[in-house]
């Protein structure tokens, strides 16, 4: 299991890896456009209101045997809704929706508000396969089902590390900009028009800062598992050990004490 997660790790990794730098620069055009388009743009993913209503996505794995990776995401989530959103979490108004079979399964069993879950997304991860997934929770925050939405993942650092994420993903975070002046930090060639390219803009950043998420949380997980499996062979290795010494030292006495009725046997003979 160790050399198939490692196997795995090295192909999740790379996608990664090539995926972040091109969602950074995405999403640093997203906010330099909207900024430059002065205190009078309004964009429906941008909009601020009262957090009343929130949705937490834990993005957990469909398999076990991965040390806390799982764990960690599920006692984060359950004391980000009770301690951060207790308040939302009593009147009704604080829901989940879970991303992997593990998270879905504990969420489900212990009675939290679960609005939907999908466990197939990682049968083949991918651009096209994540699509359904974003456009759903983009659709109920511009339903205004919900006035915010966050991701809390395991980011991928390297094989040996996760780092826990709380992300939020709805409404987008823009740059500050001053209510009597426009923002003039980059000067952009725009064609045909600045509204009609951050109507496409935007849409495609939050797919990608999803898909984003899920490779990083994928990577974490063979990482996550790769480690595990690693300490449980040197474990079961250490075990043998004492069980070969224990069954040495046992074999060795009965020996012994055979011996011993034998002379024993022959001295009472003579």
């Amino acid at each position: 299991m160790k050399m198939v997660s490692a196997s795995k790790l090295r192909k999740a990794q790379n996608a990664i890896i090539t995926m972040r730098p091109y969602a950074a620069k995405l999403r640093e055009l997203m906010q330099n456009l909207s900024a430059s388009l002065g205190p009078t743009s309004q964009d429906k993913y941008a909009a601020t209101r009262p957090p009343e209503k929130i949705l937490i996505v834990p993005v957990t794995s469909n398999r076990g045997l991965c040390g806390a990776f799982n764990a960690n995401v599920i006692r984060y989530t359950s004391k980000l809704i009770h301690e951060k959103y207790g308040s939302q979490l009593s009147e009704g108004n604080a829901s989940l929706f879970c991303i992997g079979k593990k998270g879905e399964e504990f969420f489900r069993n212990r009675k939290y508000p679960i609005i939907g879950s999908d466990i197939h997304v990682f049968d083949q991860l991918n651009f096209n396969a994540i699509v359904p997934v974003a456009e759903k929770l983009m659709l109920l925050f511009e339903e205004e089902a919900y006035d915010r939405i966050l991701f809390v993942y395991n980011q991928f650092k390297n094989a040996g590390t996760q780092i826990l994420i709380e992300e939020q993903f709805l409404p987008v975070q823009l740059p500050q900009v001053d209510e009597n002046e426009f923002y003039e930090g980059v000067d952009y060639i725009f064609e045909p028009d600045k509204t009609q390219i951050l109507d496409e803009l935007i849409p495609k950043t939050l797919k990608i800062q999803v898909y984003k998420v899920l490779l990083d949380s994928f990577a974490s997980e063979h990482g996550a598992r790769m480690i595990a499996m690693h300490k449980a062979t040197d474990n079961a290795t250490e075990m043998i050990k004492e069980l070969k010494l224990s069954y040495n030292k046992a074999r060795q006495a009965s020996i012994t004490k055979e011996i011993l009725e034998i002379v024993g046997g022959a001295n009472a003979l003579a």
